[in-house]
């Protein structure tokens, strides 16, 4: 039997290198694909914007593949899964949101100043403004500091993204909300989430399994922005279960 398609797609400022450490085992479950954000690694930028970057993604991977992404790449896996649910199978959104960004009735994300501090650092020092990312995802996590030596460690070793990218991925993070359109997702999801994400509050991911009509919630506790790094065996019997049962599903559907 052939093993379900599996796309990973990383976050903000660090590349596919994030998800090495977890690449073994879901390979037992899964045909994964690495996704390559624009400006990553050899992928060009999309000046066209959030939403053309997320159909593009789409179009770019087998049909019926189940998307998982990380934080920014989380909110870029829904916005495809809205935009070409014909092409996916599942969606799994790890940290992540559909609003990075508070706004109204939307207390439980992080304030736009954060997002324009960031912007200011990355054009001044991006190598340092990585390194505080890197700080700042693993607070709260019960091994943040062998977490965040090892992603340090992880993004010397890589070619990062220009500031131009840096500064895209950020406006995306403070400018996009894609609330409105959750009730119409038709793609079964699962929400994977660390229960003391410092970026991401779980609020959030308790409100999109509430407004998702076909969604599971698994928390991992101990954790912080990057679940998959604490626990990555748990991580992938979770996602290996999720995509077989989404092609079985998809097989005996009338």
């Amino acid at each position: 039997m052939r093993l379900p398609d599996l796309a990973l797609i990383h976050g903000w400022g660090l590349g596919c290198t994030i998800w090495e450490s977890i690449l073994p085992a879901l390979s037992q479950h899964c045909r994964v694909h690495l996704v390559e954000l624009p400006g990553y690694g050899t992928a060009a930028p999309d000046p066209a914007g959030f939403a053309h970057s997320a159909a593009q993604l789409a179009d770019s991977l087998p049909a019926g593949t189940t998307l998982c992404g990380w934080s920014l790449g989380g909110m870029l896996a829904l916005q495809a899964a809205l935009l070409k649910a014909q092409r996916i199978r599942g969606l799994v959104l790890v940290g992540s949101t559909p609003s990075f960004t508070q706004r109204d009735n939307w207390p439980d994300a992080q304030a736009p100043a954060l997002f324009d501090a960031f912007a200011v650092a990355a054009t001044e020092n991006p190598q340092a403004t990585l390194h505080r990312f890197i700080a700042l995802l693993n607070q709260g996590d019960t091994l943040a500091r062998a977490l965040a030596r090892r992603l340090i460690r992880q993004a010397l070793a890589s070619t990062p993204p220009d500031t131009a990218t840096l500064v895209q991925g950020l406006d995306w993070l403070r400018d996009v909300d894609l609330r409105p359109q959750v009730a119409s997702m038709t793609v079964p999801t699962l929400l994977i989430h660390g229960e003391h994400d410092p970026l991401v509050p779980l609020a959030a991911a308790r409100w999109l399994h509430e407004q998702l009509p076909d969604s599971q919630l698994e928390l991992f506790g101990g954790s912080g922005h990057a679940p998959f790094l604490h626990d990555p065996l748990r991580f992938a019997e979770l996602i290996g279960n999720f995509c077989h049962a989404s092609a079985i599903n998809q097989t005996t559907r009338p």
